[in-house]
């Protein structure tokens, strides 16, 4: 009679959820740098035209002058697609660095001092986690006025506790570890510690969180701009973008479909990215999409 460890019977079962999930995450890369990489091209060249130049009849619907129709005003939806994806993808990019910096050195100072330190962080990061992210967006955009600063303040603020909380909790359990240990005995300062030692054992874990903030920095700026108080006329974004097609939905359905087709395979795409990343940096536990 054969019997098998559990560490082998972990990754046979590991090898048996690996090749879905492999196929899964090259999609999502293949989704995300076509998304991307067309953004950026109609950025530098502007093969889709001038998407504030009226091209045809309003509400066109789509053919070969203009593949994606056009809007209420007659402009090419195709030309200001590709520039609302710009815009989402810049403000969510930037975003989500804010939120990497703010988070990695709150994060860290909370989990390695620990004590009344991380009680304070962690207390501070409870209350702006309690706000519903579109409530605590519209109080944001409330107060310094509609547009792109709004939009960028909301998703660092939405975006902030969660990944302070899992960075603290990363940074607590590397700083218990003998080698910081040996370093502090050593008389190694605090500053060197965090970022020789700390910061690439934590690495992993900002990777996964920094996928999971762009997705919901994605949602966030689609929400907000969708209820107005976002990215503001004459630009485009993928929620405002959609927030112009709501209204046109019966009479002219591609309006709305484009950007939410492109919004709703970015989020996928970046989530299904997040997944992999936590499970290839994380193999003590397995998970299966499928």
């Amino acid at each position: 009679m054969t019997t098998y460890s559990l560490p082998l019977v972990r990754r046979k079962r590991a090898a048996s959820v690996r090749p879905p999930r492999d196929g899964l995450f090259i999609a999502s890369i293949a989704t995300l740098a076509a998304i991307v990489g067309i953004a950026v091209v109609a950025a530098v060249v502007p093969f889709a035209g001038d998407p504030a130049k009226i091209v045809g009849p309003r509400l066109s619907a789509p053919s070969g002058a203009a593949l994606l129709g056009t809007d209420a005003l007659g402009r090419s939806v195709l030309a200001r697609l590709l520039e609302g994806i710009g815009t989402t993808l810049v403000l969510s990019a930037v975003a989500v660095l804010c939120t990497a910096v703010i988070s990695v050195m709150l994060g860290m100072i909370a989990g390695y001092l620990g004590g009344w330190t991380r009680e304070g962080v962690m207390r501070f990061v409870d209350v702006l986690y309690s706000f519903p992210s579109i409530v605590l967006a519209i109080l944001i955009a409330a107060v310094v006025g509609p547009g792109q600063v709004a939009a960028l303040a909301s998703i660092v603020l939405v975006t902030v506790p969660l990944m302070t909380r899992m960075v603290s909790a990363a940074s607590m359990a590397v700083a218990k570890r003998d080698f910081v240990t040996t370093a502090q005995i050593s008389g190694v300062s605090a500053p060197v510690i965090l970022f020789r030692h700390v910061l690439p054992n934590i690495s992993g874990t900002i990777a996964v969180q920094g996928t999971y903030a762009l997705s919901v920095g994605i949602l966030v700026e689609g929400g907000l701009s969708f209820l107005g108080y976002g990215v503001q006329l004459p630009q485009s974004s993928l929620g405002l973008l959609i927030q112009e097609g709501s209204s046109y939905m019966v009479q002219a359905p591609w309006l709305l479909f484009a950007p939410a087709v492109v919004l709703v395979l970015a989020i996928l795409a970046i989530n299904l990215v997040g997944d992999t990343l936590r499970d290839r940096l994380d193999p003590r536990e397995t998970r299966s999409l499928v």
